[in-house]
């Protein structure tokens, strides 16, 4: 519970921004994916760094749990409020503040969502390209180190953010990197905050690099008679040098619920979408590079796309996977996860998911980025039946140990959250303890959304 004290200094900071109610707890305790709600004692929405500032100093001083929220739509818990406390929903900090044109750049705050961001540097001719599927906010991206369909060529968002403004957990200000290119000055406190979900500082400012928008866009699809010929077209294609922009697998069971969900019309076989960027005849030139190489791995009914929304409409279908699994298993709950490994062990860790969900006797889709090696794992369940929980779990724990053994990693783009703490000192080892030594720098007192991103210590 938060003292009666720092509610009272709260509502002298906010006014009616402060709510307390059940109806307001309640939507701020729920998420998309699998975890039970989790509701936060009050809700606070601030509109300025200076009320973040008093705000983290009144809950820094009565040890009260302080949870960033943004769009809400982690797959990991990340904005779930699981030991009380405030729920800061930055939604009304969502402005673009600047826009420098020359500089590929511009400064947003962090409830600023990538689709409004896009809509209002229409008229500049440039872009941001970081797509997740979600509408999500900007802060919430960054703190998870949000990747999505565009990475293969554009990044993630940890290569498109230049500097930030961070409140710590005892309210201090501060300001990591410029809009400069590159520094050699000091640490990278930029890059430290970036996936750090919450639990080192709150984000309150981003500047961003910006890209032009491409003269010439075209979509592409195609399907292949397995998952292992569309992986293999993937990997040639990349280590080929074609500078796609996106390239997107969907497997038989991913395509069997676009059809169920947005009446899609699909052959029932694994799929690639893609996207090439660039001048009129450097477009042409890529897709009939790629075209060349997926009919060496038996691919068949390529079909192209230039109209904006044709192209719309394919990659919407494409971020519907979340609703288009949902729809696959019967509308139960999905559990989401995802893996990345090396793009040369990408076939085998893509065909042992499949595998490895048949023998257990689950629902599960595949739809990845692999253009980068990351794929996630869509799994149906229902939570009241224990044993199938208890299947899902083992899947979900199996796929990440098998990434860590191909040399990869358990999530490239989810993060950490709730869902996959138990696996964080498989993959990091000693390295576990430089974590905690940060976090407790930074919050000594454990304010910031704790129960995530690391494991308790034995």
């Amino acid at each position: 519970m938060i003292p009666d004290t720092v509610l009272a200094e709260l509502r002298a900071a906010l006014g009616d921004r402060l709510s307390t109610t059940d109806a307001e707890r309640a939507v701020h305790g729920r998420n998309e994916a699998y975890h039970p709600e989790a509701r936060p004692d009050a809700v606070a929405w601030p509109e300025t760094t200076g009320e973040v500032s008093r705000i983290l100093r009144a809950c820094h001083g009565a040890g009260v749990p302080v949870t960033a929220y943004g769009a809400a739509s982690s797959l990991e818990g990340q904005h779930l409020a699981v030991r009380g406390g405030l729920c800061l929903d930055m939604s009304r900090m969502g402005r673009l503040l600047s826009v420098r044109a020359e500089d590929l750049c511009c400064t947003v705050q962090p409830g600023l969502t990538r689709k409004r961001l896009n809509e209002e540097l229409r008229a500049t001719g440039l872009f941001f390209p970081v797509d997740p599927g979600a509408d999500a906010s900007l802060g919430g991206m960054a703190a998870t180190r949000a990747s999505g369909t565009t990475a293969v060529r554009y990044g993630t968002i940890r290569d498109n953010v230049l500097a930030l403004e961070v409140v710590l957990a005892d309210g201090t200000v501060i300001r990591t990197g410029s809009a400069a290119r590159k520094s050699s000055t000091g640490y990278d406190l930029t890059h430290l905050m970036i996936g750090s979900e919450g639990t080192l500082g709150i984000i309150t400012e981003l500047t961003l690099r910006l890209h032009g928008v491409p003269e010439a866009v075209t979509a592409a699809t195609c399907r292949f008679p397995d998952v292992a010929s569309a992986v293999d077209c993937v990997i040639l294609t990349i280590q080929s040098g074609l500078p796609v922009a996106r390239i997107e697998l969907l497997d038989q069971n991913m395509v069997r619920g676009f059809n169920l969900h947005s009446d899609a019309g699909l052959p029932e076989l694994p799929h690639l979408f893609l996207e090439f960027h660039g001048t009129a005849a450097g477009v042409a030139e890529q897709a009939d590079g790629f075209a060349a190489i997926a009919k060496e791995f038996g691919a068949e009914g390529m079909a192209f796309a230039t109209r904006t929304e044709d192209r719309s409409a394919l990659w919407a279908m494409r971020h519907d996977a979340h609703y288009a699994s949902l729809a696959l298993g019967g509308n139960r709950r999905i559990w989401a996860t995802d893996v990345c490994v090396p793009i040369s062990r990408l076939a085998e860790a893509v065909v042992w998911a499949q595998d490895e969900a048949a023998r257990l006797g689950l629902t599960s889709t595949i739809v990845g980025h692999v253009g980068d090696g990351n794929f996630h794992c869509g799994v149906s369940l229902s939570p009241e039946d224990r044993d199938e929980v208890a299947r899902v779990h083992d899947f979900t724990h199996r796929l990440a140990e098998q990434a860590l053994a191909l040399g990869g990693t358990i999530s490239g783009e989810h993060g950490i959250g709730l869902g996959k703490r138990d696996m964080m000192a498989a993959e990091h080892g000693t390295a576990l303890g430089a974590m905690r030594a940060i976090k407790a720098a930074l919050d000594p007192k454990g304010i910031l959304n704790p129960g995530k991103l690391l494991p308790e210590e034995a």
